[in-house]
């Protein structure tokens, strides 16, 4: 049994078990005992979303006079969908004695530590930053990239709208400004992504990389990245500012 304040993460498995008590045992006439238990489970997110579909189920067994102390259990478990924000997640269970008619609800929270992600009811990039690689380590502060580096900056879409099955689908490009505003290279479709699930997925990462050419002249410049909703027909833009600078000469 996990501590209250242990912290799942998503992407992880959780392990669900309960054992009920206070049933009643049903006898019939060759004295044959036994129990009947429906049981329910709903889990949501911390705004109430349904994290996975509801799960049903029963138990029915004989008992012998023996068995005064057992207690019925069931398991099930789930996994907390990859892009789940973080926060409390609830878990609701509703047992009925089908023999005595007694009914019980009964709830348990668990957190869940995710990528904070501020919900927009537009769509948005939102945590734009530049990285020094793909491995996507702390923010460059500031960003600063040598002539025949490569460039990687991350960002998360939101704000998207959903079609049947919570389906997404959004695209992103990328164009490089110089200091006056003059563009000096694009790539309109750079990448894009869509998918279905049960639970929303609330943000999309996106991840853009440039090689930058060994002559590349110093300067500062702006990476302007474009965002397409595909589903709800809206655009959106994010920048992002940052210098080249050549190498120092020993």
């Amino acid at each position: 049994m996990l501590s209250s304040s242990h912290v799942f993460l998503p992407g992880e498995s959780v392990f669900f078990s309960c054992r009920l008590a206070g049933y009643q045992v049903a006898v019939t006439g060759d004295e044959q005992r036994s129990v009947n238990l429906a049981w329910r489970m709903q889990v949501t997110d911390p705004a109430g979303v349904p994290l996975v579909p509801e799960i049903t189920g029963s138990i029915a067994e004989p008992v012998s006079r023996q068995d005064k102390n057992w207690l019925p259990k069931f398991l099930h478990s789930f996994v907390v969908p990859p892009f789940a924000p973080g926060g409390p997640y609830h878990i609701n269970v509703n047992a009925k004695d089908e023999v005595g008619g007694s009914e019980l609800t009964s709830e348990l929270d668990f957190q869940v530590r995710g990528h904070a992600v501020e919900p927009s009811p537009a769509l948005t990039a939102r945590n734009f930053h530049f990285v020094r690689d793909e491995t996507d380590g702390p923010p460059l502060d500031p960003a600063i990239y040598h002539p025949s580096e490569r460039l990687w900056a991350r960002f998360d879409i939101t704000g998207y709208k959903y079609a049947d099955k919570n389906r997404y689908s959004v695209e992103y490009g990328l164009a490089i400004l110089r200091e006056s505003g003059e563009q000096v290279f694009a790539q309109p479709a750079a990448a894009a992504d869509s998918s279905e699930s049960f639970y929303p997925q609330r943000y999309v990462p996106g991840a853009l990389s440039l090689n930058l050419a060994p002559e590349v002249p110093e300067g500062t410049y702006t990476l302007l990245v474009t965002v397409e909703d595909k589903i709800g027909g809206q655009m959106a833009e994010a920048r992002g500012t940052f210098r080249i600078e050549n190498r120092i000469q020993k």
